[in-house]
């Protein structure tokens, strides 16, 4: 080989190198792109504004579209959450600027200008995607065409022409916005064909903001200063609740309770009358009635618990972000079959400390205690969504991978975890015998029944968390971004504490007038709290701008999903706050 020769291939091959450098320094797996690089855009979808979980595929309405109109795989929490992207005929190469660049000529019939203004009279909005940044822009427009004596005359009209607004810095983008053009419209009042031109721009401009910090205006919005002053005043009036719940528990409650094991050893007939829960020591441990079901209870509740925490874990190191399509709704559905098998080992493990068979049995109900509600309402939601024609409706596809994935992980976990629960069985510690028959409950009072201390035990609660449970609702059931998850962490830990202090001082009033009924009743007054949440909810709907039978349903539907396992977890917190206190105080009775 000649000099030359050698010197021609070693210029091929360092072009070569270059080529495969600058193809890797610039792409959209890292977000860097060369001037007139291709940037990928998609079309996701359309909607009302006020309803945010009625969304459309974006050509559901008569948009122009490419042939064949290619659709973007999912992950499953993207098509759980309703997202459904697809190609489009948008060219929007990197730092090029186009202006009034036609995307297509359309013959709208009288069928697609009625879809368009039913669309501008909804406030329907379109959603897409460029460069993995979200950005919203409306249909069309109305305005009031004149006014007489009797009503007034409006107008729609369809934008023609969207400008796309984007700024980078360097070769990477940072912000983008649709804006449609108010001065190049299309009347679409009356049902009459038109010709229509569909043209958009494209600008450029640079900015200094960095990479790292583009999705922090998505978050502004949420993050005003009234919002924060309202998030901390929530914090704050939280903790002022539990302080005073643990001055009036200490004030009430243990300084009677003192004088009570005090008074235990003076056989003293009218000292023992005030002190009545020492007469049923003889029946408070004795097992509740429908035990599997409650060890499923206790089961389940365990298990959303550790779901919870898990997920707020992976939200405060940052594994979560709000921003990230669809990895909250993958999270859940991957932490709920991985944490079956602690339901399993729970209700198996409590099960077994009363007896040693029938666990199994116990198991099967923590199997479908919270999947089987979730799975009927569900479905029910999937029939109205697939009748709407709502992005929102699962595909074949995804069911059956969430019924592969619940066959052949929630389920072997859950058993696995029941096995290990019942080899590693221990018996239940109680510090008193139990009696052959159980003593008679005398007649109680109206306030004392289980319904005043349901209300009582939610009440004060919900109280201090409706707040952030605005918030909460405003972000699940709207636009707004909660920005702020460690707040909500620490207002859940809160919530936990007060129903464990209230739950505690409710048993102690429940067994003071000799009532040994308390294992169901202090899981009813721990998760009553639910209840306040779902009621809440119906006031949040009717204080909105939701409207329609599809939102409807939704909004109440998966509200009850997540009031039930609110429910199931408090419950869980209330019985097991309940049972170290009681153990407590008739140990101390029996070593005196």
């Amino acid at each position: 080989m000649s000099k030359m020769e050698a010197l021609k291939l070693s210029l091929i091959i360092i072009s070569l190198l270059l080529t495969s450098l600058r193809s890797i320094a610039s792409s959209p797996d890292n977000h860097r792109y060369n001037v007139g690089d291709h940037v990928p855009l998609f079309v996701n979808k359309v909607g009302p504004l006020n309803n945010p979980s009625e969304t459309y595929q974006y050509y559901e309405l008569p948009f122009c579209g490419p042939d064949p109109v290619v659709q973007k795989k999912e992950s499953l929490g993207e098509v759980l959450s309703g997202d459904r992207l697809t190609s489009a005929l948008y060219k929007l190469n990197f730092r090029e600027n186009k202006v009034a660049e036609t995307l297509c000529h359309k013959k709208l019939e009288g069928d697609d200008v009625a879809k368009f203004r039913d669309a501008v009279i909804n406030d329907f909005y379109f959603q897409m995607y460029y460069d993995d940044l979200p950005f919203w822009g409306f249909v069309g427009k109305i305005e009031e065409d004149s006014w007489t004596l009797e009503k007034k005359s409006l107008k729609y009209f369809l934008f023609k022409h969207v400008q796309f607004d984007v700024l980078y810095n360097g070769n990477q983008i940072i912000e983008v916005h649709a804006i449609g053009d108010p001065n190049q419209v299309v009347d679409i009042t009356e049902d009459v064909g038109v010709d229509v031109q569909f043209t958009y721009s494209v600008v450029w401009n640079t900015t200094s903001a960095a990479f790292d910090t583009r999705m922090d205006r998505y978050s502004r919005a949420s993050s005003l200063p009234i919002h924060l002053k309202i998030h901390w005043f929530s914090f704050i009036n939280s903790v002022i609740t539990i302080m005073l719940l643990i001055g009036l528990l200490t004030l009430l409650f243990m300084r009677r309770l003192r004088n009570d094991l005090r008074t235990f050893s003076t056989g003293d007939e009218e000292d023992d009358k005030e002190v009545g829960w020492k007469y049923i020591h003889g029946d408070v441990f004795r097992y509740p009635r429908n035990k599997s079901l409650f060890c499923a209870v206790m089961g389940v509740g365990t298990q959303l618990l550790t779901l919870v925490c898990s997920l707020f874990v992976l939200v405060c190191l940052g594994i979560l972000y709000p921003y990230n399509r669809g990895t909250l709704c993958t999270a859940l559905v991957i932490l709920y079959s991985l944490t079956s098998g602690v339901a399993g080992y729970t209700t198996a493990s409590f099960h077994c400390q009363f007896a040693e068979t029938g666990w199994e049995r116990s198991v099967l109900l923590a199997g479908i205690m919270y999947a089987g509600p979730l799975f009927v309402i569900g479905s029910i939601l999937n029939v109205v969504a697939v009748s709407y024609g709502a992005t929102v409706a699962l595909p074949f596809g995804t069911i059956m991978v969430i019924i592969l994935l619940y066959a052949f992980l929630t389920i072997p976990l859950l058993v696995l975890g029941g096995v290990i629960g019942y080899l590693f069985r221990s018996e239940f510690q109680s510090p008193c015998a139990t009696k052959r028959y159980p003593r008679e409950i005398p007649p109680l009072p109206w306030y004392r029944d289980t319904p005043c201390q349901m209300f009582l035990g939610g009440f004060l609660p919900f109280s201090a968390i409706v707040l952030e449970l605005q918030h909460l609702y405003a972000s699940l059931w709207g636009y707004r971004i909660f920005t702020l998850p460690s707040i909500l962490f620490i207002m859940f830990i809160i919530l936990i504490l007060i129903t464990a202090i209230l739950s505690v001082g409710l048993t102690y009033i429940q067994l003071s007038v000799e009532d040994h009924q308390w294992w169901w009743r202090s899981v009813f007054c721990g998760g009553s709290t639910a209840i306040f949440m779902f009621a809440y909810c119906i006031y949040f709907y009717t204080r909105s701008s939701m409207s329609g039978l599809l939102q409807f349903s939704f909004v109440f539907g998966y509200n009850a999903c997540m009031c039930y396992a609110f429910f199931l977890m408090l419950g869980t917190v209330g019985f097991r706050s309940s049972l170290m206190f009681v153990r407590y105080i008739y140990r101390a009775v029996k070593s005196e």
